[in-house]
């Protein structure tokens, strides 16, 4: 009952779902996220933190950037099940799809250009 709760916890929030699904279709790093979300570094690394921990994403680092995906085959079904939920609720969203395309966007734009929340 603990991993639906955590996630539940997760989805309570419009930002986090508007990250997760950002990342249907590819990975994102930290910055990109940042740029789509509109919200500050701080805020953005708490988001992906909570979502992180009930299981919904799975994160790498890279050099200064950190990049998030969805989970893999080996995610817990719970997590799995959500996904699948929010992918079929969502999918015909007017907001899922203005970032679907924003996204696109953000992903032309070099990450060095784009990082304040990394430049020193």
């Amino acid at each position: 009952m603990r991993e639906c709760l955590v996630i539940a916890k997760a989805l309570g929030d419009a930002q986090r779902v508007r990250a997760l699904m950002s990342l249907r279709s590819r990975e994102l790093c930290l910055c990109q996220l940042i740029e789509l979300l509109g919200l500050s570094p701080s805020t953005v690394s708490k988001h992906m933190a909570i979502l992180n921990q009930a299981g919904l994403v799975e994160s790498r680092k890279q050099g200064r950037w950190v990049h998030y995906r969805l989970p893999g085959k080996s995610a817990h079904p719970c997590v799995v099940g959500a996904i699948r939920w929010l992918k079929g609720c969502l999918a015909r969203d007017r907001q899922v799809r203005a970032d679907e395309q924003r996204v696109r966007a953000v992903c032309r734009l070099p990450k060095e250009k784009m990082g304040a929340c990394y430049r020193r």
